[in-house]
């Protein structure tokens, strides 16, 4: 059994996994999400700041719900943050469409398979050699 301290409000809690957050502070944190979600609905074109601003909640876990895709704005909405990758503009999650491209596509590349005619001229390539007396 795990106990550790509550980061928001310091009580002691058994830990099971996930942020170290008690159960009372979960439930709050879910409320303001919600809060800010109708909120969001309702004000499309609002920034980060008047989000923030309006429902009490920092700036820090608004992005934090963006990056964790659980908050998506839509395409006329001013609101956006940073690519980890490149830093352009995206309105969810942690990398922009271009950069998912090239991750999927490096991925794919290290993983694929070579030709069996290259593995065959590698054969030929590598086979031991003995001089003629």
């Amino acid at each position: 059994m795990d106990v550790r301290s509550c980061r928001n409000c310091g009580r002691l809690f058994n830990y099971l996994q996930g942020n170290p957050i008690c159960p009372a502070c979960k439930k709050k944190l879910e409320d303001k999400f919600e809060q800010v979600k109708m909120y969001i609905r309702e004000n499309n074109l609002a920034s980060m700041q008047q989000i923030s601003d309006a429902n009490d909640v920092s700036v820090k876990q608004l992005k934090q719900w963006v990056r964790e895709e659980r908050l998506t704005f839509s395409d006329d909405s001013p609101v956006g943050i940073e690519c980890e990758n490149c830093g352009a503009l995206i309105r969810t999650g942690r990398f922009c469409a271009k950069c998912k491209n090239n991750m999927a596509n490096t991925l794919t590349k290290l993983y694929a398979v070579a030709p069996p005619e290259e593995i065959r001229k590698k054969k030929d390539k590598d086979k031991m050699r003995f001089l003629d007396r």
